[in-house]
């Protein structure tokens, strides 16, 4: 076999540009799905605080579920990148590759649905009111029917992503908004001749909204001559054992990362429910600020995931660094952005949320400004290790980032909260303390990682792992 000739390594100016270019959209559609659970808070919120109440119960354990799913079956990005950078198109293995993916899809989200059915009994467990304990267990039982579609869909998204076509997760996030929207409208309040279903209406929108996008994505892959020459649907009924085991292989340490930080910023919450209401409600909605932040650096970490993995499938060691460094230095100026923003206008980001000169928020206002300032400090080790993190799943190293992401959030992280904010005046201060303090140490170790990733060979790519 003629060994194949790769393109030159990019330059600095041409990496950030390709970067970019991939970021962009991917980010965008994070912040868009945001705004999708929003509006289902829009409309819920309308309803009465029970069923608000009820329906974010049901979110925080479906949301965990399915985004642990998600991180698992999104294993097959770096393997496609891989592929594509050894011997691009690659249409063989991408397609295996993507194939199993799916397979594997249906078979977790199985367990998945199993899973956020028992919410009638964690709700028991942890001592919530009867009634809400039914109304999340009735909008459960309809949302659960969601997650088989959204985990293919996550799958689809990461193969478009990985064929450069990004763009199309940004239009299809945003269209899925308006289906969302107007099934809200119509199934909680029996409008557009749609029966009045109450809380399970907004399920139902969800569940329509699912497979609007699966169909989108499954469309736009038929029609772009690029993403249908791979017909991922070809010889769907045959195995690939072996790259199955790959993708589950990579994508479980991946997906318990995932359960590892969303587990101690759900914790935090329970922490600050025992300092009481105020201080609860100033977590949320300062975590929210946050989290709309979190969600560019997140995209620039799915965009080094693929850069990086162009280059360790071409093994160009070069072209590795230079991917994931660009990721890492946008993904930090980005967030010292927002770091700025949080420090000098926190009443104007709060007013998003409620009204910081109403007297009756003036408590609320002041506490949830003091957590900004500490969110604000520890924007730049979120973007960081988000963006590390990615660089080196491009790599395929996912085990070692979850040991260290297990150690940093639940050890100095939730210890420190847990110390701080109940043993202590600082209180929900010591919380965030905490959390920022569990963020920077997964930075500094995922930083570290990197920069050693040539002295640890985790740029050295097996021969027998190349396509035939």
């Amino acid at each position: 076999m003629r060994p194949v000739a790769h393109p030159p390594t990019p330059g600095w100016k041409t990496e950030a540009l390709e970067t970019l270019r991939l970021a962009g959209p991917l980010a965008l559609a994070n912040v868009l799905q945001m705004l999708t659970y929003a509006i289902d808070v829009m409309f819920i919120a309308r309803l009465g605080p029970d069923e608000l109440a009820a329906s974010a119960l049901a979110v925080a354990l479906f949301g965990l579920v399915l985004w642990s799913l998600q991180s698992l079956t999104g294993a097959v990005a770096p393997i496609m990148a891989a592929e594509i950078g050894a011997r691009g198109p690659a249409l063989r293995p991408v397609r295996r590759a993507v194939r199993m993916a799916l397979w594997l899809s249906v078979i977790v989200s199985i367990a998945g649905m199993g899973i956020c059915l028992m919410i009638g009994p964690l709700m028991q467990l942890t001592g919530q009111e009867p009634h809400i304990a039914a109304l999340a267990s009735s909008y459960m039982n309809v949302l659960v029917w969601s997650a088989p579609l959204m985990i293919v869909a996550g799958v689809q998204r990461n193969f478009v992503a990985a064929l450069g076509r990004p763009v199309f997760a940004t239009v299809i996030t945003a269209l899925g908004i308006g289906v969302n929207a107007l099934g809200n409208y119509a199934f909680i309040f029996g409008n557009l001749g749609a029966p009045e279903m109450g809380l399970p209406g907004a399920a139902v929108a969800t569940f329509i909204t699912s497979v609007a996008i699966a169909a989108m994505y499954a469309a736009a892959i038929r029609l772009d001559p690029r993403l249908h020459r791979y017909h991922i649907m070809g010889f769907f009924w045959r195995p690939d054992w072996k790259r199955l085991g790959e993708i589950v292989r990579i994508g479980t340490p991946i997906a318990i990362t995932v359960l590892a930080e969303a587990g101690v910023f759900g914790a935090a919450a329970f922490l600050m429910g025992r300092l009481g209401g105020l201080e609860l409600a100033a977590h949320t909605v300062a975590l929210n600020l946050a989290a709309f932040a979190f969600q560019v650096p997140f995209g620039v970490g799915q965009a080094a995931t693929i850069r990086v993995g162009y280059f360790y499938g071409a093994r160009d060691a070069d072209g590795m660094g230079r991917a994931g460094w660009t990721g890492i230095m946008m993904g930090t100026g980005f967030m010292a952005l927002t770091a700025a923003t949080m420090i000098a206008i926190p009443e104007a980001l709060l007013a998003l949320y409620i009204d910081p000169g109403d007297p009756a928020n003036a408590r609320l206002t002041v506490i949830a400004t003091g957590f900004l300032a500490i969110a604000a400090a520890f924007q730049l080790s979120d973007g960081v290790q988000a963006v590390a993190a990615g660089a080196l799943r491009g790599l395929k190293d996912t085990r070692v980032p979850m040991w260290i992401a297990i150690f940093s959030y639940w050890v100095p992280g939730f210890g420190l909260a847990a110390g701080l904010g109940l043993g202590t005046p600082l209180g929900g201060k010591g919380v965030w303390i905490g959390l920022a303090t569990g963020l920077t140490f997964a930075a500094v170790l995922l930083l570290w990682r990197w920069h050693r990733r040539e002295k640890l060979d985790l740029t050295l790519r097996s021969r027998q792992a190349a396509p035939r």
